[in-house]
């Protein structure tokens, strides 16, 4: 690493799967989460530890370190102002003992990082073992052949993770530098962003060693599609390390009965009076999973290998008219939210107790989806909605692409690889019903259309069974990107960003917004966002801006049109945001953004209330409520 906010460029990783870990009669897993060594790189040009390698010995014999949480982020976790707005080079360490039987011949291992904020550079007892570009994704390497060299089972490992934003990365940012004595400090360093929230860095989610056999099931692939009352399920199996594996492949149900089976690296699993994955408030039985067991042994070099998997899979079908979203051939309605990983104190670090808390809050709301905004979940969150019924629109880290220079081959060709890791990633969920390529671009540039139009053809290229879109809040007319989606998902504020404090214009701009989007395009179109700050327990009468009172109204009036066009085109409202989250610091944000409907400690405004008197409602007139459910 050269320079002090350089980052290194590396080529893609090799291509192969990336299923979540699960132990199995033939895995094993040892999971990292806990404590680390923790040190920011304070040095002028954020190199220091490359140049002291500090990744060739303990991390506390070249310098102080502290304790810090994984997952988590490390901004707020101290009371130091320089890490909670540190950009650079941050260093991890975890030492643990490997058990002997991990590095027998026949044993893969693999170290696995959940997501880091936004390069990573990882060593393993002083030796680099891998590095790859972007956060909210995962990526792992084996490890093996190092663990081996050195006896006894000690295996440390050093994570450098570096958060800075260039115009190529996603989301994008400019580093600007001040040279200006009179009014800075030497050695001003700034990092510009274009998104509405703040710029958490660090390993966010699990990090773990798992095993496998030596030969090993690398990928599965899952399809989905019904007829009457059968069910067909066609798959492809990797894998990798035996020429020739013999694959079985059973299907089972809640009950643990098998319903179906096959052999082969490929083929089709046919189930009669199949249990389709129905949407919650859509179906008595929502979340429907089968257990998709995938085991292969092989006779390879005088020894027996096999691998055993389970993957959770729901059989459903997603279909888009020019009028309608369809789920298992019947129309479907979002009602829903926005959200994003965030909490006090964690940042966006994996959180247990507030993700459970979070999908209760959705369905006491009666919400029926989220959207993924602004960049790739948790997987751990991406099962919680295919278990719950919580339907789900999946959208990459392209938000903020404002400046034409982030529209270059260097942007689209990480763009490319960023939907490559996130398809190989959430292909198999059955709650994952459309991807995102990208939210509010600056989609009116000339390079927009290119841009687009190869990133969407790409996206559906690696899935052709979900729907593809991005999100807007460009001119109708002039939007770029609009004709390659195949659905319209547009943004829009009015009487907050535009004509704030003017509820009585919402009626007529909302109104002409959905005409103009549908009169040019004739494609179904989702409300994505809209909403106002709200400042908890600030009331008036009139309602004025950061009330509850004025939250209320903007609701109800984008809800009276809503009402009129969804009986049209409009499939879907998120609202914007499930709960208040932190920003950076500007003269609008007070303590970050208010526009959730319940606060960031997850408590209800008065806005929460009329939504979820809303969607329990929808949930009637639109007939998806089955028959005995309750408003809770």
């Amino acid at each position: 690493a050269e320079g002090r906010f350089l980052l290194w460029n590396v080529g893609h990783f090799k291509d192969s799967g990336m299923l979540f870990p699960r132990e199995s009669s033939s895995r094993e897993i040892k999971e990292l989460n806990g404590l680390w060594n923790f040190r920011a790189d304070h040095s002028l040009n954020r190199n220091l530890g490359f140049e002291q390698a500090w990744y060739k010995s303990r991390l506390a014999e070249s310098g102080p370190v502290i304790d810090m949480p994984v997952p988590a982020s490390y901004n707020d976790i101290t009371q130091d102002p320089r890490l909670r707005d540190f950009i650079g080079w941050v260093w991890y360490e975890r030492e643990v003992l490997v058990p002997s039987g991990w590095v027998s011949e026949g044993t893969r291992v693999v170290l696995r990082v959940g997501s880091a904020h936004y390069y990573s550079v990882v060593w393993v007892n002083g030796i680099k073992v891998m590095e790859h570009e972007g956060g909210h994704l995962p990526f792992e390497a084996e490890i093996v052949e190092v663990l081996r060299n050195n006896p006894g089972g000690a295996c440390r490992i050093t994570i450098a993770v570096n958060n800075t934003l260039t115009l190529q990365t996603l989301p994008p940012g400019t580093i600007q530098h001040i040279d200006d004595p009179t009014r800075y400090p030497a050695d001003y360093v700034v990092q510009n962003t274009n998104f509405d929230f703040f710029n958490y860095a660090g390993l966010h989610r699990p990090v773990m060693l798992y095993t496998t056999p030596k030969a090993y099931v690398d990928d599965i692939t899952v399809l989905t599609t019904f007829a009457d009352n059968i069910g067909l399920l066609s798959y492809q199996v990797s894998v990798l390390g035996s020429p020739n594996p013999t694959v079985t492949v059973t299907l089972s149900d809640k009950g643990g009965r098998c319903v179906a089976s096959s052999t082969g690296p490929s083929g089709v699993l046919k189930v009669t009076d199949a249990n389709l994955w129905w949407p919650y408030l859509m179906h008595e039985n929502p979340g429907y999973l089968y257990s998709m067991g995938v085991s292969w042994a092989a006779f390879i070099v005088g020894s027996v290998y096999e691998d055993v998997y389970a993957l959770p899979v729901g059989i459903r079908t997603v279909q888009v008219t020019n009028t309608q979203f369809l789920l298992n051939n019947k129309p479907f309605y979002f009602h829903g939210v926005n959200k994003h990983e965030d909490a006090d104190i964690r940042g966006k670090g994996l959180d247990w107790p507030l993700m459970v808390k979070d999908f209760n809050l959705l369905k006491w709301l009666g919400a029926n989806s989220f959207r993924t905004s602004h960049y790739p979940y948790a997987e751990e969150i991406m099962q919680m909605a295919d278990r719950h019924g919580i339907v789900v629109i999946d959208e990459c880290p392209g938000v903020g692409i404002k400046d034409i220079r982030s529209f270059g081959n260097a942007s689209l060709s990480h763009h490319l690889a960023v939907m490559d890791e996130l398809v190989r990633r959430d292909k198999n969920h059955a709650s994952v019903v459309m991807w995102s390529v990208a939210n509010e671009p600056a989609a009116e540039m000339p390079p927009a259309g290119f841009y687009f139009k190869t990133l969407m053809a790409h996206t559906k290229s690696l899935d052709p069974t979900r729907p593809v879109t991005f999100i807007t809040d460009s001119n109708f007319a002039r939007d770029k990107g609009a004709p390659y989606v195949d659905v319209i998902c547009v943004n829009s504020y009015f009487s907050w960003y535009h004509d704030p404090g003017h509820l009585e214009v919402i009626p007529f701009q909302l109104n002409t917004q959905f005409e103009n989007w549908y009169g040019k395009y004739q494609k179904p179109i989702i409300q994505s966002e809209y909403g106002a700050d709200v400042v908890p327990g600030l009331h008036t009468d009139p309602p004025m801006m950061f009330t509850e009172e004025y939250q209320k109204m903007v609701l109800q009036n984008y809800h009276d049109v809503f009402d009129r066009k969804r009986k049209e085109y409009v499939i879907g409202e998120l609202i914007w945001n499930f709960a208040d989250f932190m920003t950076a610091q500007t003269v609008t944000r007070v303590v970050g953004n208010k526009k959730g409907i319940f606060s960031r400690q997850r408590h209800p405004k008065a806005g929460a209330f009329l939504l979820r008197e809303r969607y329990w409602r929808l949930a009637n007139e639109t007939g998806l409520l089955p028959v005995g459910a309750k408003y809770p």
